[in-house]
């Protein structure tokens, strides 16, 4: 199985928060068709540090709006449903794969891995292309990554679509791993049953902590299984047990852990950003047009972390889509993208 595959499947950890605006989107149920598939017309890797190099792709117009599409996580990788959210006519679409995700090199490195980094390979990438002020846009932890790029770089950035916002929070952490007990129990008790010592905590670094510290990939795999049935459930508004099964027995191994030690090493490291650095610092993009999309029942991001992001940007507008989770397939939530996307054109 070829990595832009493994690419599709990461999703399985897209477990992080997004969200912005106190309003309700109209029409939600009447969902925005994507635009048609397209292909690249140009891709590459640029060489970032003496040990990184990044993949990225370019397609639609190249005359268009400057878009960067930043993917989730972390580790997941670009995936060609994010070209879809633009009309190819009218923008230009740059999408990357981060360090040690999908295509970039070397897959699945922690080394010189962390969210500063990552902030500035995608300035890095602005200025390889020659791309000016750019339109971003990002889903769940793309939004965590976009607004540290802004905050970095706000004079580069024109706007931002931001889909289940999280602000990299203790509170968020704690919730994603913890509050998920109150609405999915059986999920969480398997994995709490699993664990030697289970009153341990925090919760995600102790899992790393045994991951890192299994015997074989058969002992990792018994924790990482349990953990993404929790997180796979907490990203739909519906999902069936038969069909997560389906999706984890579909899954190699291999990749499965290399991804998930992606994301567990970004989240025991608290997403390497100060407590409520994203939140304090928003003053610094208080000028930024953003919209965030975030779905009324997303256990995995909560709309309170967007709408705490959102009381303090003043050019922001936070949509909360009614009957609706997570994860950006959900028609409401691709609708509302759609039409948030559409502002632009």
């Amino acid at each position: 199985m070829n990595r832009f595959v493994l690419t599709l499947l990461a999703a399985l950890f897209a477990g992080i928060v997004f969200a912005l605006g106190a309003a309700c989107a109209d029409d939600e149920t009447a969902p925005s068709p994507l635009f048609a598939p397209i292909e690249p017309y140009k891709t590459g890797h640029l060489k970032v540090s003496d040990l990184h190099e990044i993949y990225y792709e370019c397609s639609g117009n190249p005359d268009g709006l400057p878009v960067i599409g930043l993917h989730g996580g972390p580790g997941v990788g670009c995936y060609p449903r994010m070209r879809q959210y633009f009309d190819p006519e009218k923008f230009h679409i740059v999408l990357h794969d981060q360090r040690g995700a999908a295509r970039s090199k070397p897959w699945g490195e922690l080394r010189e891995n962390r969210t500063p980094e990552l902030v500035e390979d995608v300035e890095r990438l602005r200025k390889h292309l020659k791309l000016g002020k750019v339109f971003v846009f990002g889903g769940s932890w793309g939004t965590t990554l976009a607004l540290a790029y802004a905050q970095e770089y706000p004079d580069n950035v024109r706007a931002m679509v931001l889909r289940g916002v999280f602000t990299g929070t203790q509170e968020e952490v704690e919730q994603h791993y913890m509050g998920a007990a109150w609405y999915f129990p059986e999920e969480h008790d398997a994995l709490m049953q699993l664990l030697p010592d289970p009153e341990r905590r925090p919760l995600p670094d102790y899992v790393f902590e045994l991951v890192k510290n299994a015997s074989d990939l058969q002992e990792k795999m018994k924790y990482l299984n349990a953990l993404a049935r929790l997180e796979i459930k907490m990203s739909h508004l519906h999902m069936a047990d038969e069909e997560i099964t389906q999706m984890l027995e579909g899954y190699p191994d291999h990749a499965h852990a290399v991804l998930a030690g992606i994301d567990l090493h970004y989240v025991t490291n608290r997403y390497f950003m100060k407590e409520g650095q994203l939140l304090d610092n928003a003053h610094k993009i208080k000028h930024i047009p953003t919209t965030m999309i975030v779905g009324r029942f997303d256990m995995a991001s909560p709309p309170l972390g967007a709408y705490r992001m959102h009381k303090r940007l003043d050019k922001s507008k936070l949509i909360i889509v009614e009957k609706a989770g997570h994860v950006e397939s959900e028609e409401p939530i691709t609708a509302a993208l759609v039409k948030a996307v559409a502002e632009w054109e």
